[in-house]
C-alpha cells in the first residue's frame, strides 16, 4: 500500500499525528564539514513540507546550533502545522561540564536556548539525546514534567538509552503522574537490527513510538559503496568528510555489503533504488512509527520520499530479513525455541492477539 507524507501516524501513546517519514535536520549547516548551506537547506524544508510532511527532527548541538537557527527562520510561517522535535543532553559548550548531561540545570538551559533559536514559545517533542548513566531518573522525569506543565514542551521522549532504563522511567512516570515518554529514537536499519532484541518490543509494550535514526545505515544502504571502497576509505577515515563518519561508525563492512547486494537485487526487481528499498523495509515494520531521513540535497530527499510508494512482496521481505538476520541472544532465542514452548504450553498452540 502506497503512503504519502500526509498519511499521518499516531506517535506512541499520544494523540499526536506525525508523518511516516521525519525530516532530519542534522544536515542543515556545514559546520561539521558536510551538510547543506542555508539556501539548499531551505529547499529541503520546502520540498518536505509542501508534500504534507510535518515531523522535523533536530538537536541543540546539530551543526553547532545552525540547524535550530535555520529551522527557526524556515518554520516562522508554518509553526502551528509542524511538529518540531529537538534534543538536549549532549555537550553544548566545551569546557563547561554542566552544559552536557541529563541533569536539570542543563535541561532547562538547553531548552531555553532551543526556544530562542527556533523562534517559538514551545517545543512539540523534546528528547533526552544520549543517556549519561549519572543523573537519577527521578530528576530527569520531574524536570521534563515541569517543562510540560509550564507549556514550554508538549511531549517528552528519549533516545540512545538502554531498554531497561527506558522501561523503568516509563513505569515511574506512570506511578507518579508525570508526563510519560511518547517516543524512542534508536539506530535501526537493515544493517543494524539490534533494537529488535529489547528496545522495539519494549517500546510497543509501553507506548513509545519508534523514530529510527540512520535508517540507511550511514548511506551504506544507498548502494554507493562497494568492496573496492573498503581499503581506500579506511585509509581516509580521518579526513573529516561524511564518508569518514560512515567508516568511523563501523557500518562499512563485508557483512553489510552482502546485505546491500540483496537490497540491490530487490531494487532491480522492483524498479526502485536501493535507498528506497532500504527505507521501505523499515517503514513497513509495525514497530516503527517514522524513520528519520537525513538528506543533504533535494535530489536525495526526492529519492528517499519515493520509499513511501514501494510495495515489497512477502518473498522480497523474507530475503531481506534473511540476509540481515541477527542472533536474538538469551533469553529471547531460548524462549522462542520448541523446548521452551513445550515446557510452558505442552502441545497447545497459543497465540497472543493484539
Amino acid at each position: 500500500m502506497s503512503l504519502t507524507l500526509d498519511s499521518y501516524r499516531l506517535l506512541g501513546r499520544s494523540g499526536l499525528r506525525v508523518s511516516p517519514l521525519a525530516l532530519g535536520a542534522a544536515t542543515f549547516g556545514t559546520e561539521w564539514g558536510w551538510g547543506a548551506e542555508r539556501d539548499e537547506a531551505r529547499k529541503l524544508f520546502d520540498l518536505y513540507t509542501e508534500r504534507g510532511g510535518n515531523f522535523i527532527d533536530t538537536a541543540s548541538t546539530y551543526t553547532n546550533g545552525s540547524s535550530e537557527h535555520m529551522l527557526g527562520e524556515f518554520t516562522r510561517d508554518h509553526r502551528e502545522s509542524l511538529i518540531l522535535a529537538t534534543k538536549y543532553s549532549t555537550l553544548r559548550r566545551p569546557g563547561d561540564p554542566n552544559s552536557g548531561g541529563s541533569h536539570r540545570k542543563n535541561l532547562f538551559a538547553s531548552v531555553e536556548t532551543s526556544l530562542r533559536r527556533l523562534q517559538t514559545d514551545y517545543i512539540d517533542l523534546l528528547y533526552l539525546h544520549v543517556w549519561d548513566a549519572t543523573t537519577p531518573v527521578e530528576e530527569i522525569l520531574r524536570g521534563l514534567d515541569d517543562l510540560v506543565r509550564q507549556g514550554k514542551v508538549l511531549y517528552v521522549a528519549i533516545s540512545n538509552a538502554p531498554a531497561w532504563q527506558v522501561a523503568r522511567m516509563q513505569v515511574i512516570a506512570d506511578l507518579r503522574g508525570w508526563s510519560p515518554l511518547v517516543a524512542l529514537q534508536i539506530e535501526y536499519s537493515l544493517i543494524e537490527r539490534a533494537g529488535e532484541r529489547d528496545l522495539i518490543p519494549m517500546a510497543r509494550e509501553l507506548g513509545l513510538g519508534v523514530a529510527p535514526w540512520s535508517p540507511l545505515g550511514g548511506g551504506v544502504l544507498t548502494g554507493k559503496y562497494s568492496r573496492d571502497d573498503l581499503t581506500a576509505m579506511h585509509a581516509a577515515a580521518a579526513d573529516g568528510t561524511r564518508k569518514s563518519v560512515t567508516v568511523a561508525g563501523g557500518t562499512l563492512t563485508e557483512r553489510n555489503l552482502a546485505i546491500v547486494d540483496v537490497v540491490k537485487e530487490v531494487a532491480a526487481e522492483s524498479g526502485r533504488t536501493p535507498a528506497q528499498v532500504g527505507l521501505a523495509w523499515t517503514l513497513r515494520n509495525p514497530g516503527v512509527t517514522a524513520p528519520v531521513i537525513g538528506a543533504r540535497t533535494p535530489a536525495q530527499l526526492e529519492d528517499n520520499l519515493g520509499a513511501l510508494e514501494v510495495d515489497l512482496t512477502a518473498a522480497q521481505l523474507a530475503r531481506l530479513d534473511e540476509a540481515s538476520a541477527i542472533e536474538l541472544g538469551f533469553p529471547h532465542a531460548m524462549l522462542a525455541g520448541d523446548v521452551a514452548r513445550t515446557l510452558i504450553h505442552g502441545d497447545l498452540r497459543v497465540q497472543r492477539r493484539r
